[in-house]
């Protein structure tokens, strides 16, 4: 596979975070329903996996050819996921007590602004390899 163009690289993202945020969301709403899990508590469980889609996936397509080291992206990529994490579990909780949205959207609502934030810190900090123009 070639790197992908500076124009390509949202593209990428975009498509692997749809996949994390679709397994993320299915192991919410399937522990919720089927296991009566609280939903901030399956929300763990859904990062959790999600979690390992998403590096995979941008470390091997969004930032292909990144030229920094695998142990420092995933040390860095789990940072800003955990901390992506933070802020997805704080505004669930905050919004599931306020909001009479449905569990399901409010997650989804919540997921795609955390994408947000991990699409800047990926691209600017975590597969910013010495000499990679991302």
């Amino acid at each position: 596979m070639t790197v992908p163009t500076r124009a390509a690289r949202p593209l990428w993202f975009v498509a692997v975070g749809c996949i994390a945020a679709g397994v993320h969301w299915l192991v919410v709403v399937g522990l919720v329903e089927a296991a009566g899990w609280h939903p901030l508590v399956a929300n763990v469980a859904g990062w959790s996996l999600a979690l390992i889609v998403s590096f995979g996936g941008h470390h091997r397509l969004t930032f292909r050819g990144h030229g920094a080291p695998v142990a420092r992206s995933a040390m860095r990529f789990v940072l800003v996921s955990a901390a992506g994490f933070g802020v997805n579990e704080t505004a669930y909780a905050v919004s599931l007590g306020w909001s009479r949205l449905g569990y399901q959207s409010l997650l989804a609502i919540v997921l795609v602004l955390v994408a947000v934030m991990t699409w800047l810190l990926s691209r600017h900090w975590v597969f910013r390899g010495s000499s990679a123009k991302l």
